[in-house]
């Protein structure tokens, strides 16, 4: 039977592709960078596995993981099984079952996921995640230091012109609750304010006969968005209506304040419409932006109870970013080190003479027996010669 264009055995598939050199270098180099500021500020590095069983993996995680989440059987225990398209509540189960430590922890990780679509089109379905969570402090203090190691973080590996996205999911909570609202009208005002299409939310108002005062309410969350001078704003146009609200706008205003005394020039900006993971957030919610680049390049907030599955619901706030988005945005993809060529031989003193170059840093390439390619071909712009009974290494013209 003749194999069809689309069955090309080489061919991967759409939104999974592989890196090559020297972006696979830089893209590891860019990991250490990371994991290092991690491990400065008391991080410590875990390694959760590829696939776990599913109800492990979307504990907490709510509905939209549940879809991204590729799903197989496991033949050895017949139970359902599913490779990972997040890695924080894995590490969730790490701290509420593994470690099980009662105070404070700090843990990062970075790994490749796999979601079954890509989050925008043409877009990556297995980003390089990496992330940083601190388990077991429910203050606003561990929130701070959460958004100031993002900060650093996009920092340290050369993002510029930086735009924070900060909201708090007690005020639409609040404003659920107040309208009453049932599990499917919720669902069609989430869907509306994060398309912030005024109209629709107008209909959906009369449509559920929400009072005047509540539905200006919902109509202003569309438009408070921008500096710290929304956050005032809120606390006006939003105050009384529900004791959570005015509770996070405040919350807000002191996470601000907090962050402003250790980075002062920190680039915050509101939206109270901002519900990115609204389903297993439990506080204050962010997103960064870059102007180019539509989606989120960093996400975070607090999630508390994703860890009740676990048997301790402890307190968590953190973040995550995918490091193939933030190399492909700062352009950073590196270079490919020149090399120095030996010649192929058993001589002992060449032998040594390349154990030292390569023991110092430098890239030392046999030149095997009969094989096709220059110098310049594998990347090196030396060589090593023989010259007054002793090996050197010599500019390449």
């Amino acid at each position: 039977m003749k194999r069809s264009a689309d069955a090309n055995p080489w061919l991967l598939p759409e939104g999974i592709e592989e890196i090559l050199p020297p972006d696979a270098a830089a893209l590891d180099q860019l990991s250490c960078r990371v994991i290092d500021l991690f491990t400065s500020w008391g991080y410590q590095l875990v390694s959760p596995p590829m696939i776990e069983f599913l109800e492990s993996l979307l504990t907490g995680t709510g509905k939209d993981l549940e879809l991204q989440t590729f799903k197989i059987t496991d033949l050895m225990s017949g139970r359902m099984m599913g490779i990972r398209a997040d890695t924080t509540p894995q590490v969730a189960r790490i701290d509420a079952h593994n470690l099980k430590r009662e105070t404070p922890t700090r843990l990062c990780y970075a790994g490749t996921v796999l979601h079954t679509r890509p989050e925008s089109s043409g877009g990556t379905r297995s980003p390089l995640q990496i992330g940083a969570e601190l388990y077991g402090h429910a203050g606003i203090e561990s929130d701070a230091e959460i958004l100031c190691l993002m900060l650093k973080t996009l920092a340290s590996v050369g993002v510029t012109d930086l735009h924070i996205d900060l909201g708090h999911v007690g005020v639409f909570r609040g404003l659920v609750n107040r309208a009453d609202l049932d599990a499917s009208a919720q669902a069609r005002l989430f869907e509306i304010l994060q398309r912030k299409a005024r109209p629709e939310l107008e209909a959906l108002i009369r449509d559920l006969s929400i009072p005047g005062d509540l539905g200006d309410a919902l109509l202003a969350i569309i438009d408070l968005n921008g500096d710290e001078s929304v956050l005032g704003e809120a606390g006006k146009r939003l105050a009384g209506i529900d004791d959570r609200i005015d509770t996070s706008i405040a919350y807000l205003v002191s996470l601000t304040q907090l962050v402003r005394d250790r980075i002062p020039d920190a680039p915050l900006y509101f939206d109270l419409a901002e519900l990115r993971g609204y389903h297993y957030h439990s506080g204050f919610m962010f997103a960064a932006y870059v102007p180019g680049y539509g989606d989120g390049i960093a996400f975070g907030g607090r999630y508390d109870d994703i860890g009740a599955a676990f048997g301790r619901a402890r307190p968590a706030t953190g973040f995550s970013t995918d490091l193939k988005s933030l190399m492909a945005i700062t352009g950073d993809h590196g270079s490919q080190a020149a090399g120095i060529l030996c010649p192929w031989s058993s001589d002992s003193e060449l032998l040594d003479r390349v154990e030292a170059l390569r023991a110092g840093g430098e890239i030392v390439i046999m030149q095997l027996p009969q094989q096709q390619g220059s110098a310049a071909d594998m990347a090196c712009d030396r060589e090593l010669v023989r010259e007054n009974n002793q090996w050197v290494v010599k500019k390449l013209d």
